[in-house]
């Protein structure tokens, strides 16, 4: 018996008459004209200018041939910017030149897709060249207009050119290149911020918090004025002017003034500026708790500086979002449900990641790199990038209402498995139990002012605190102690899960009507003494534990009340399990001694009579670490975008006061020595940290400085620059338990 080759095998089983099928063409590589300038030819034509300057055409003069950089809005998309800053637009069919664009911030449309977006293509019938395909219509660039024909779309290449426009942007204000990525002993180089919020545009709605960390069409759209969301000098940020008036909540008259001012649809007076890019006249700032602070291009900076690890979480806030859109008092662009806004966040998380690749040449290419895993964490850092762990920060996490939605799912163990794994396989890796309100895994953290009142809210049930507090001696109790913002809602509860008193379900479409259904009860005076919260983690709290402490995940404590927080330590103990206190509690070193980590603050006053003030608390926690086995690196926890007090100035009017020597001053190099800063930037505006204080991320760098100059050597700050490398051997540790329990 004779073996047939496989290819004579092939040619006897070929149909009589087929004919072999033509080679595929290659794909090109469509991301390497990234920011470059280059003139659009096919044959011996050339995109340009109509006559008329409103449109463009094939011409045959190639010195009439436009300019454009080609800025990337994603992977293998870019916008055609020429040199009269103006760009190549099709909306519905015919070639456009427009000098502006509109997007879905300035259209406040959610989807909205600017026909200045163009994918580019291997050219599906010419070997070796392109065509552009239009993402609004889905339709290909054909010589005078579009074609719904792949066929017939126009074949191109494109010409390196000289004399393109700048395209608009934040400066960095460094130079330099990140080159240092491991100490001599072999550990990672890097500081983690362990807490933050880039994506807080996408919560409350999306229309509350102003300002994107990037946007597909650039920063004039990221960064924009704010008075479409924020009203006229700011008299319809309601939320952000309460906030940080207070930081907590308005008192009886305050209360009743704003009430009166939420009746009339603004405030009653000027609260900020609201020009954005490319003045910037009052944000970003400590004090406008609103505004974005994690551009995209202040993150790279501090990138700069020596950030190597951010835990992105997600995080939103139901009441809050109701209460500006149900009363319309901002645009909303969605609904106000936690995982609502967590989805999105997430989806702009990824969707960063992928424009930065596209700005640095390709997928991969870029510095901010979500990960998955303690192992690829490792190889990002080695490789002088950062990784982006995903988390969620939420009272309504997987939608486990405390009281349940009309409609939700039920939230039993097999709904919150299902949640869970979904959320894992998308990338999640650290979760918030809770998060300030109650909801079915656990009782909320207690925080007082408007987050006692919103509990109240989005629950239907009475403040559940009790005067009878576990909290055993040396127990950080966070948010869950003091007295009673509004004492005439307090009513304890023996069955936490019971159904609720009051019915609350038409709060989202009449904030203010349901809330002055309430008012008496409101206005009454609060309760002084120690309160705590009365219940704590439920059964279904306790599985969620179970549960991701089997698959390795990183279980954030801070926002547990003192009940839930005491049992979620019994259950890490037992199971010898880390944990993260990215608020700041450690209870006595017992975090530390289960491997786990919690966040610090440089100091920011300088002590005349104590030189090293500003690095002591970095000593003093490294002492802590290591007396309990761990490894002494603590990390940094800014809280940007969650409304946390960002660090302050120590010059000027919110300074430290007399007594101060010393400002930074420019240009200074980072610790690493590979990076050389200069003044900062916002668009024209000049950033003066040493009297505003750290008013964004970029200036991370500063901050670092500022407290190294008052360093007794770079010994003192050394341990934060490893605790990117402390926090992935907690994230192994994890792992490691959860095999061990498999």
């Amino acid at each position: 018996m004779f073996r047939l080759s496989a290819l004579v095998l092939s040619v006897l089983l070929l149909p009589i008459g087929c004919k072999e099928e033509q080679p595929t063409i290659r794909e090109l590589d469509v991301d390497q004209f990234a920011t470059g300038c280059y003139t659009v030819r096919s044959g011996d034509q050339w995109l340009a200018p109509t006559r008329a300057g409103d449109g463009y055409a094939l011409s045959a003069d190639a010195s009439l041939a436009a300019r454009f950089r080609m800025q990337p809005a994603d992977l293998g998309t870019y916008l055609f910017y020429d040199a009269e800053r103006h760009y190549l637009v099709s909306d519905d069919g015919p070639l456009l030149r427009q000098q502006t664009l509109e997007s879905d911030i300035t259209r406040i449309e959610d989807r909205y897709i600017s026909g200045a977006e163009w994918i580019l293509e291997t050219s599906s019938t010419t070997p070796n060249r392109y065509q552009l395909k239009n993402h609004r219509n889905d339709r290909w660039l054909k010589a005078d207009g579009l074609t719904g024909r792949a066929a017939d779309a126009l074949q191109v290449r494109f010409e390196p050119a000289e004399g393109c426009a700048v395209y608009p942007e934040l400066s960095i204000d460094a130079t330099g290149a990140v080159e240092m990525t491991r100490f001599e002993d072999g550990d990672l180089y890097g500081i983690a911020d362990i807490h933050s919020h880039i994506f807080t545009d996408q919560s409350f709605g999306g229309g509350l918090y102003h300002g994107g960390a990037f946007h597909r069409l650039g920063v004039e759209h990221a960064l924009g004025d704010c008075a479409a969301f924020h009203g006229e000098m700011g008299r319809k940020d309601f939320f952000g002017y309460v906030f940080d008036s207070t930081g907590t909540g308005p008192d009886d008259d305050d209360l009743i003034a704003l009430v009166t001012d939420l009746l009339e649809g603004e405030l009653s007076e000027d609260n900020h500026r609201t020009d954005g890019y490319p003045t910037f006249s009052d944000w970003p700032a400590r004090r406008l708790s609103t505004h974005q602070t994690q551009y995209y291009r202040w993150i790279e900076r501090a990138w700069m500086a020596g950030l190597r690890l951010v835990v992105q979480h997600a995080t939103s806030n139901a009441v809050i979002c109701n209460l500006s859109a149900g009363e319309g008092l901002q645009p909303s662009f969605y609904d106000c449900e936690d995982m609502t806004a967590t989805d999105r966040i997430f989806e702009a998380t990824f969707g960063m990641e992928r424009y930065i690749d596209a700005l640095h040449g390709g997928p991969g290419k870029g510095w901010f790199r979500i990960v998955t895993t303690p192992a690829q964490a490792r190889e990002v850092i080695a490789d002088g990038k950062m990784a982006v762990v995903l988390g969620i920060e939420t009272s309504d996490l997987f939608d486990c209402h405390i009281t349940p939605r009309p409609g939700a799912p039920t939230c039993d163990e097999t709904y919150v498995l299902q949640q869970l794994d979904a959320y894992y396989e998308l990338g999640v890796r650290v979760l918030f139990p809770v998060h300030k309100y109650d909801n079915r895994f656990s009782a909320g953290d207690g925080q007082k002012g408007f987050i006692e009142l919103g509990n109240f809210f989005n629950s239907g049930h009475w403040t559940n605190m009790t005067q009878a507090c576990p909290a055993p001696p040396g127990m950080p109790t966070g948010f869950d102690d003091g007295p009673v913002t509004f004492g005439g809602i307090l009513e304890e509860r023996e069955d936490y899960l019971a159904p609720p008193p009051n019915d609350f379900s038409e709060f989202s479409e009449e904030p203010i009507i349901t809330m002055l259904g309430q008012v008496g009860a409101i206005l009454e005076p609060g309760l002084e003494g120690e309160w705590c919260q009365a219940s704590g983690l439920t059964d279904l709290g306790e599985m969620l534990m179970e549960e991701m402490m089997a698959r390795g995940m990183l279980i954030e404590l801070d926002h547990f009340p003192q009940r839930s927080y005491i049992r979620a330590y019994e259950m890490l103990e037992d199971n010898d399990y880390p944990a993260i206190g990215s608020h700041g509690r450690e209870w006595g070193g017992r975090l530390y001694a289960l491997g786990g980590v919690k966040n610090i603050f440089l100091g920011r006053c300088r002590d005349p009579n104590q030189p090293g003030a500003m690095t002591r608390v970095v000593r003093a926690e490294a002492e802590k670490i290591t007396a309990e086995g761990g490894f002494p690196a603590p990390p940094l926890g800014f809280d940007f975008n969650g409304f946390a007090t960002s660090p302050r100035p120590r010059f000027g009017e919110r300074g430290c006061g007399d007594g101060q020597e010393d400002p930074v001053t420019y240009p200074f190099d980072s610790f690493a020595g590979d990076v050389t800063f200069t003044q900062p930037f916002v668009g024209e505006r000049m950033i003066d940290f040493n009297t505003e204080g750290m008013v964004h991320i970029g200036l991370l760098p500063e901050y670092l400085q500022d407290a190294r100059a008052d360093a007794a050597s770079d010994a003192d700050l050394e341990p934060i620059f490893r605790s990117a490398e402390a926090y992935i051997r907690m994230w192994e540790k994890a792992e490691d338990r959860a095999a061990g329990r498999r």
